[in-house]
């Protein structure tokens, strides 16, 4: 249950979907994640009321088509999976969005199973949790 943050510079609509789409079919790819399984939070900036800053860090050359990708996510991943993650991340971002593989900037922080609440007030992923019946 991965939960994304897509942060774009001057980015309509269209391009927020299309690096969604793009970010969410990578970790479908790489780690598994089930295809039902998205939760996206899509932000473009203005550069006036919010904008987004960038530097040229360990000699990559970022513009202003900088896209910052934040993932939380469970751990128990490898290395490897993460690395090509990552890969498949600025891989589709280009293809789908036109985006440099240079500006796409990924982040992924983890925790555990009672780091999360999907509904109800419960932690389903701690064992024997589920949500309540609201049939009744």
């Amino acid at each position: 249950m991965p939960l994304v943050r897509i942060d774009v510079l001057g980015a309509g609509a269209g391009r927020l979907d299309t690096l969604g789409r793009a970010v969410h079919d990578a970790l479908v790819e790489t780690l598994g994640v089930p295809p039902d399984d998205r939760f996206q939070v899509l932000t473009a900036h203005d550069g006036t009321r919010g904008t987004l800053r960038y530097d040229d860090y360990l000699g990559v050359h970022r513009d202003e088509g900088i896209v910052y990708v934040a993932i939380t996510m469970r751990s128990g991943r490898t290395d490897a999976q993460k690395q090509a993650l990552y890969r498949r991340i600025a891989e589709l971002a280009e293809a789908y969005a036109g985006t440099e593989p240079r500006n796409v900037f990924v982040t992924v922080t983890e925790n555990g199973p009672a780091d999360w609440s999907l509904g109800h007030g419960v932690a389903q992923y701690l064992a024997g949790r589920s949500a309540p019946d609201r049939r009744a």
